[in-house]
């Protein structure tokens, strides 16, 4: 059996695992991506997340938060697929390169993720700019969101002149990177950090020689997840399993 089928075979026996254990759904919420609808979730917490396994889930549309895995599972709704750019594809924009140059004088450190007070001062500027009050910034909440995390996730600093100007965290699995969350000084929005963060990781990913960089979900119509779109060619997963080709390669479904 070639890799590949091997590869589809465990997704599939995974599938059937996943469909077999009878999950209910989180109570309904409203939506964080589209007003007016609701959302529900399902979850579970697998003995031990290893990095291939971990690969599997992402295909089958889920994410981690923590040592749990989650998808959305709404009623009458779709629209949270999986968006993985294609690494060896990858062309940036001029807009992207513009990103580059403005910020060649970053310097990135990657490690294990590392708590520190600088670290949640950086995270707290970030909560209270960007985000809507549902988070509170606080230590606890720093350390259970970002550092309660499986072995094979890293971090990596972004520093000008020393000083700590973004932090990005994401997985490694055996073909892909997933991005998970990055936190950045508000003041520095000039930067587009969010933009040069992707490219950061699409060019480690090259450098370890991956095939993709999983972005978490995209949303079609929702404005705060519209920048994934512009990072292509990229595929989106849809509902029958399969990978959907969207960028400049020959459109069509890419086989499981």
């Amino acid at each position: 059996m070639s890799e590949r089928a091997a590869h589809a075979a465990a997704r599939g026996r995974l599938e059937r695992l996943v469909g077999g254990l009878g999950l209910e759904p989180s109570p309904p919420s409203p939506c964080p991506y589209l007003a007016g609808r609701e959302s529900r979730l399902v979850a579970l917490r697998p003995n031990r997340l290893a990095p291939r396994l971990y690969e599997l889930f992402l295909e089958l549309n889920f994410r981690r938060l923590s040592d749990l895995v989650y998808r959305p599972q709404c009623e009458g709704c779709r629209e949270c697929r999986q968006l993985r750019v294609e690494l060896a594809a990858f062309q940036p924009t001029r807009g992207q390169r513009r990103c580059l140059k403005r910020n060649v004088d970053l310097r990135a450190t990657s490690a294990p993720p590392a708590p520190s007070p600088e670290k949640h001062a950086l995270y707290r500027r970030y909560l209270e700019a960007r985000h809507d009050g549902k988070m509170s910034g606080s230590y606890e909440e720093y350390l259970e969101f970002l550092h309660q995390a499986p072995a094979f996730t890293e971090e990596v600093e972004f520093r000008a002149d020393g000083r700590l100007v973004g932090v990005s965290v994401f997985d490694a699995t055996p073909q892909a990177l997933s991005a998970v969350y990055f936190y950045f000084d508000p003041e520095l929005e000039w930067r587009s950090p969010g933009t040069f963060n992707v490219l950061w990781l699409i060019e480690e990913a090259r450098r370890r020689a991956l095939r993709y960089l999983y972005l978490g979900y995209y949303v079609a119509g929702s404005r705060s997840m519209a920048y994934k779109a512009g990072f292509g060619p990229h595929q989106l997963l849809e509902d029958d399993g399969r990978w959907r080709q969207v960028g400049s390669r020959t459109g069509g479904r890419i086989a499981p």
